[in-house]
C-alpha cells in the first residue's frame, strides 16, 4: 500500500481528496493535517510514502513544512506533492526549489491523482515539462528566484555543478529542457540505462532529491536559459 499524509486547511477539501485517494486499491490515507506543523508531525509519526501538501495554510504554511520535511534525514524517502489552485503561484517555484517532487492543481481528475501518487511514491518526479518550465522561467526572468527559497541545504548555483563531468552537465541541461530518460538516451546516442545512470549520478553529486530539483538547478546555473524551450 502507498501511504499518504494529506495536508490542507479546508476540511471539505481533505475529505474529498481522502475519498478520491482511497478509491484506489493500493493507496491509503495515513493522516490528515490542517496546517504545516501538524503535517510535519504526522509525517514523522507515520513515515508515509507521499505527502500531499497545500501551500497556503495557517500557523505553519506548506512551504515551511516542505523545508522541514526535506531537511530531516529521517524523512529522506518521503516525497512531497504540492496541491495548488493556481499553477502560476509563486510559491510553486519555491516549493520545487525546497525539494517538492512536483505539483498538482486541485481540480485534477481522480485517475490522474492516483497515477501522480504512484509515480512520486516510486521516487520519480511529477513534472509536466511545459508547465513546470513556465513556472521556473517566470521567476528566473524576473529575478524572483534569487531570494525566493530562503535557507537551502546545498548550493543551487554554478558551484553545485563543479563536480559534474561534461557528460553529466549535458544530461542536467537536457533534464532542464524537459526530456525524459529515453529522450536523453536518443539525443546522446546512448542506452536508456546509461542515461538513467547519468541522471542518478548528477542527482547524487549535486545533492538534488529528485529530477524536479535538477530542473531548477539547470535554470539557476545557466545551463538552460529562459525561453530556450524544449528541443524540437
Amino acid at each position: 500500500m502507498i501511504r499518504v499524509v494529506l495536508a490542507d486547511d479546508q476540511s471539505l477539501v481533505r475529505a474529498g481528496f481522502r475519498v478520491l485517494l482511497e478509491a484506489a486499491p493500493d493507496i491509503e490515507v495515513a493522516g490528515e493535517a490542517a496546517n504545516g506543523g501538524t503535517a510535519v508531525a504526522l509525517t514523522r509519526e507515520h513515515l508515509p510514502d507521499v505527502v500531499l501538501m497545500d501551500l497556503r495554510m495557517p500557523e505553519v504554511d506548506g512551504l515551511t513544512a516542505i523545508r522541514r520535511i526535506t531537511a530531516d534525514p529521517l524523512l529522506g524517502r518521503v516525497r512531497v506533492l504540492v496541491l495548488t489552485t493556481y499553477a502560476e503561484d509563486e510559491n510553486v517555484f519555491r516549493a520545487l526549489r525546497a525539494g517538492a517532487s512536483g505539483f498538482l492543481v486541485k481540480d485534477i481528475e481522480p485517475a490522474d491523482l492516483h497515477q501522480a501518487v504512484r509515480v512520486v511514491a516510486r521516487g520519480e518526479s511529477l513534472l509536466a515539462p511545459a508547465v513546470t518550465r513556465a513556472v521556473i522561467e517566470a521567476f528566473v526572468q524576473t529575478g524572483a528566484a534569487a531570494g525566493a527559497a530562503g535557507p537551502r541545504p546545498a548550493p543551487r548555483s554554478g558551484d553545485a555543478l563543479a563536480g559534474l563531468t561534461a557528460r553529466e552537465r549535458e544530461v542536467v541541461r537536457l533534464v532542464g529542457r524537459g526530456l525524459s530518460n529515453d529522450e536523453i538516451a536518443e539525443a546522446l546516442v546512448v542506452s536508456p540505462f546509461t542515461a538513467k545512470t547519468h541522471v542518478s549520478r548528477a542527482m547524487t553529486k549535486t545533492g538534488a532529491r529528485d529530477r524536479a530539483q535538477l530542473v531548477v538547478l539547470a535554470y539557476e546555473s545557466g545551463l538552460v536559459t529562459p525561453g530556450g524551450g524544449r528541443p524540437g
